[in-house]
């Protein structure tokens, strides 16, 4: 399949969960090279302030309040970007929150209410988007997550969640090679983001909860999600742990299973849990403290990945793996 993606500055983009994270670096990024951007979230005040923020900077920035779970929320985020804009030529589904602790804990109405925006989230806006893509070609963008490969212990939902848009994304794309659609469908995967996403997360711990390491910047998955704009790539993963954790869980899944111990401390911080206006429900918190440890700011991995460097890249999988493997021995091995 041939697919004609323009340059960033020649694009139309739309962003959900554009506020903060991911999805502000990737609006931040998008904007400095020239593209012309739709943004989405739930929180009107923190959005308008993003928008007026880059068109500050000179570019040119659409704010849409809107709820993911809503397929009537995509259709009027769409039909802004055509009223102003004229035209779609990226659309990035990147919304998403997340639940700790243990399956058992966790209320079965938050894990759905996860899905509404994790899931649905991303299907409404690949069906909205796709029926418009379709006519002149463009990039539909999934953010998934290295769980999409390789469940996490105390973040059940989470993981169910991105194992779901994995699946989804890859019979979309096949159904759209199939007909000879020119849009390019990727599910990028990152590794843990400094971003608020423990802060925003709803809590059924005793404790607060923290990402594993190693934590990259969400600059660097931003970089790889406007490659992907400009790109056509099947998936890109984002920091190679994502990499090793996918091809780990993969390849050897029951020792993969047996760093559960280590999953399990590196999400849990020693300071007592509290009371927290998660983001499961309604905009998160976006003045509670955050904790990252010490953040990656490159990824020599996804750096080689998305330039196409293969032997370099294949040498890089097999040291990371090793490394996953001797990690999870030594998990193993702790009572």
């Amino acid at each position: 399949m041939k697919y004609r993606l323009k340059r960033l500055a020649d694009q139309v983009i739309v962003i959900t969960g554009a506020s903060s994270g991911i999805g502000l670096a990737t609006a931040r990024e998008a904007a400095r090279q020239g593209a012309r951007l739709v943004l989405a979230c739930r929180d009107k005040e923190r959005l308008d302030a993003v928008a007026e923020e880059l068109r500050a900077a000179g570019g040119q920035a659409t704010a849409v309040q809107a709820d993911v779970g809503r397929r009537e929320d995509h259709e009027r985020l769409l039909q802004t970007a055509l009223d102003t804009y004229g035209a779609v030529d990226t659309w990035i589904n990147n919304a998403g929150v997340s639940i700790y602790g243990r399956i058992e804990d966790v209320p079965l109405e938050d894990q759905r209410k996860l899905f509404d925006t994790n899931y649905w989230g991303v299907v409404y806006g690949s069906i909205v988007s796709v029926a418009h893509l379709r006519k002149h070609g463009g990039a539909l963008i999934n953010v998934g997550s290295e769980v999409s490969d390789r469940a996490v212990p105390l973040q059940g939902a989470y993981s169910a969640s991105k194992h779901a848009v994995k699946g989804f994304t890859d019979a979309l794309r096949m159904e759209l090679e199939t007909e000879g659609v020119p849009v390019s469908v990727t599910l990028v995967k990152p590794a843990s983001i400094a971003t608020r996403f423990t802060a925003n997360a709803r809590n059924y711990m005793d404790v607060e909860p923290r990402l594993p390491p190693p934590v990259y910047a969400p600059e660097v998955a931003a970089r790889a999600i406007l490659y992907a704009a400009e790109h056509p790539r099947r998936d890109i993963y984002v920091g190679g742990a994502a990499k090793a954790i996918g091809h780990f869980g993969q390849r050897m899944p029951r020792l993969a299973d047996r760093m559960a111990n280590w999953l399990v401390k590196h999400q849990r911080t020693g300071i007592p849990a509290r009371e927290r206006h998660d983001g499961l429900e309604t905009p998160g918190d976006g003045e509670a403290p955050v904790s990252q440890g010490r953040v990656h700011r490159h990824s020599a991995y996804t750096h080689m990945a998305t330039r196409g460097r293969g032997p370099l890249l294949a040498a890089a999988c097999a040291v990371l793996l090793v490394g996953a493997a001797l990690g999870a021995a030594h998990a193993a091995r702790r009572p």
